[in-house]
This record gives structure tokens, sequence and C-alpha cells, in this order.
């Protein structure tokens, strides 16, 4: 398997009282970014919420990058703890690894957002143009987790029938 070098994320956390760590972390990812993503979409399209949403977006899109490697990591010792090989977990792990430089580009856009919104407007030739690419992170970041975490719930319960 191919592994993501996570040398700064701590190996240690493969376990939360008892229960697989990787289940319990990506549910923050699943909640953060895309609540990230549609506060920057709405930075976007609706000056009101610009103006009352503030910080907090750049903040959702930092967290859940926070808890992406960790996720990640949690993950790769979840794998390692089942030992193996599984093309499901193999194809869960490869979609995986397109959301961490998703989640770090929403967490600049929203960054960008939330610092140019402090000056002055900027001219309608700039806000389009950054507008357009703000709502495109933020549905790439958006279908490339979904994406993801749609193959771990495959490789899961790809076994049980209803």
């Amino acid at each position: 398997m191919n592994r993501i070098a996570l040398h700064y994320v701590p190996a240690v956390v493969s376990t939360i009282n008892g229960l697989p760590a990787h289940p319990l972390l990506v549910h923050a990812v699943v909640v953060l970014l895309p609540l990230g993503a549609l506060a920057v979409v709405l930075h976007v399209v609706w000056p009101a919420a610009r103006e009352r949403l503030g910080i907090v977006t750049p903040l959702l899109c930092l967290a859940a990058l926070a808890f992406v490697p960790l996720a990640v990591s949690a993950g790769e010792n979840l794998a390692d703890s089942l030992g193996g090989s599984n093309p499901l977990i193999e194809r869960h792990e490869d979609l995986a690894k397109q959301v961490l430089p998703w989640a770090i580009a929403l967490a600049v856009v929203a960054i960008a957002q939330w610092v140019l919104g402090r000056r002055a407007p900027l001219s309608l030739a700039v806000r389009i143009p950054a507008g357009v690419v703000s709502i495109a992170v933020a549905v790439v970041a958006t279908v490339v987790l979904v994406r993801a975490g749609d193959a771990g719930s495959q490789a899961v319960w790809s076994g049980f029938s209803s």
C-alpha cells in the first residue's frame, strides 16, 4: 500500500476509548469541511453572510484541515492492524490522499476571503474570478471528500445487506 508520509502526525492516535480512532476522527472532517465549503460559497454569493460569518469561515476550514492528517494517520494505523490486502481499502486510501490538498486549498481561499474582506472593496474584475475560483475550490473539496468517504463506507459495509 502506498502510504502518505505524515511524519508530523503522531502514530499513537489509533484508538479512542477502545474504539478505532479513524471513524471517529473522520466524522470531524466530514462535518467541518462541508460546513467550511458552504461558508466559503456564502461569502461569495451573500454579502450579509460575509459580514456575519467573519473569522468563522477560515476557522472552520482550518479546523477541518487540522483533522485531515489525524484521520489519515489513524486510518493507516487501522489498515495496518487489519493486515492483508483489500482492494476496497486501497481504493479508499487512494481517494483519501486527494482530501488533504483540497482541504489546504479551501483553507487558503477562506483565509484570503477573510483578509481581503476586511479591506476596501475589490473591483468587479477581481471579485468575479475570485468568486468563481472560491466556489470551484469549495465544490471540488466537498466532492473529493464525498468520494473518499463513499469508498471508505463501501470498504466497511460491502459485505452486509439490508
